[in-house]
């Protein structure tokens, strides 16, 4: 990845949290520790990069920090705002389990960069797709949603512990499925009266969305290994 494309990802995955929690970001606090040996033009790509994810979102950097180091560390806020928040905690028995795009892609092209090959620039490794004006307009009817940063079978885990709850699957997902990390698509529930609204606004949004589970009573625990990648 080059510097540009590591700072675009580093404000678009802090980004991210702010989308499912149905808030705009408005503002970013921006810490960076700098080798000494760094050239103006490795600085002006990490600009481009941070500007670039900014004015996508219409975000303003209103200040943060800059630091010496022995390598490059990337720090970001998002000050964000929202009448509507939407949380981890409103899961209710019966709800429909939900996410967004494909899951497993990120993974596979993690493994083939380990492996000294080449991915390319629409990878959603380098690349992260946020969903944000689908999920704004849908948020109206969903009852729960987080961000798939630590792989589905985590998130799911996190949903299960903070509502009481387990999941009945209606289908067998993949170890790559369950497991891939740094995928940030969209984990969500809603009522199952909502179903064709959801549908109609997904539609509308080009957004495939794959219902795969249902909440009831129980308990849920991650079937993956604590990996951020997977």
């Amino acid at each position: 990845m080059s510097l540009e494309q590591i700072a675009y990802k580093a404000m678009i995955v802090n980004i991210s949290d702010a989308v499912v929690m149905n808030a705009k970001p408005k503002f970013a606090l921006l810490g960076l520790k700098l080798p000494s040996n760094i050239s103006k033009q490795e600085i002006d790509e990490l600009s481009l990069g941070f500007k670039k994810a900014c004015s996508e979102y219409g975000i303003t950097i209103i200040g943060g920090d800059t630091v010496s180091g022995d390598c490059i560390d990337i720090s970001i806020t998002i000050i964000s705002q929202t009448t509507n928040p939407i949380k981890r905690d409103g899961l209710n028995v019966g709800d429909m389990i939900c996410f967004t795009g494909e899951l497993g892609t990120v993974q596979r092209d993690l493994n083939i960069l380990f492996e000294g090959g080449k991915v390319a620039d629409n990878s959603k490794f380098i690349n992260p797709i946020l969903h944000d004006k689908f999920f704004y307009e849908v948020s109206d009817y969903l009852t729960s949603a987080l961000d798939i940063s630590d792989g589905l079978s985590k998130e799911l885990s996190r949903l299960s512990k903070i509502n009481s709850l387990g999941f009945a699957f209606f289908c067998e997902l993949s170890d790559e499925e369950l497991c891939s990390g740094e995928e940030y698509e969209i984990l969500f529930s809603f009522n199952e009266k909502d179903l064709d609204k959801i549908i109609k606004i997904a539609s509308k949004h080009s957004v495939k969305i794959n219902i795969f589970a249902q909440a009831i009573k129980g308990s849920y625990e991650t079937k993956c290994k604590e990996n951020h990648f997977g």
